[in-house]
């Protein structure tokens, strides 16, 4: 994920997609920047599995279905931004949590599962960077309207928010800081996963 990549607007994943995907041999979602239908065949050709696309399919929500038609829903994830506002509700944040759209998260949700998302990114801009936790009540409220898979991110910091998080109803849970910064391993998070009764990937 190129997480300014709007924001600065480029789009320079290319190069870096090839090189992990000659070298990396589990499915690779590629997000940042994704703008047009264009866009996301030059990322597949380049290796990718799935696009992630945020600020593109809020300014244009029509992209969501000329991506899922031509290259099937199950390329098209919906990178989703949730800024908490009054109890129960959400607002749709872009370019890197920095702007506000007009969507509220639930609402946003089930439009873009509509239009064709086959997946959806949540990520918690009030928790992401804190360590303190996922935000579990924006999950199940989301995993209420939802009818495709829901990757959790934002605000692990340790054993038990993993454990939280499966149990509250994330088909998947994403990690940056925790690895970035080696305060985990992915071995040691699929120790704790498996603590759950979850299906986890084979290890070859």
């Amino acid at each position: 994920m190129d997480i300014v990549a709007s924001l600065y607007g480029r789009s320079n994943l290319l190069e870096i997609v090839r090189r992990t995907a000659h070298d990396v041999f589990v499915p690779l979602t590629v997000g940042g920047g994704v703008r047009s239908v264009d866009d996301v065949a030059q990322l597949l050709r380049a290796g990718a599995d799935k696009v992630a696309i945020n600020t593109a399919a809020v300014q244009r929500p029509e992209l969501i279905t000329e991506v899922a038609e031509k290259f099937g829903s199950q390329c098209m994830v919906l990178s989703v931004e949730a800024k908490r506002q009054e109890a129960g509700h959400w607002q749709v944040m872009t370019d890197c949590g920095r702007e506000r759209s007009t969507f509220e998260v639930l609402d946003w949700v089930q439009r873009a599962i509509e239009l064709g998302a086959g997946e959806i990114l949540l990520t918690s801009i009030d928790q992401e960077g804190t360590r303190k936790g996922f935000d579990l009540e924006l999950l199940k409220a989301v995993e209420c309207v939802a009818s495709v898979p829901v990757i959790l991110s934002g605000g692990y910091g340790q054993a038990e928010h993993l454990l939280a998080a499966i149990d509250a109803g994330a088909q998947a849970v994403a990690f940056a800081d925790a690895l970035h910064y080696e305060r985990a391993t992915i071995s040691q998070l699929r120790a704790i996963a498996s603590q759950q009764p979850v299906r986890l990937r084979a290890v070859s």
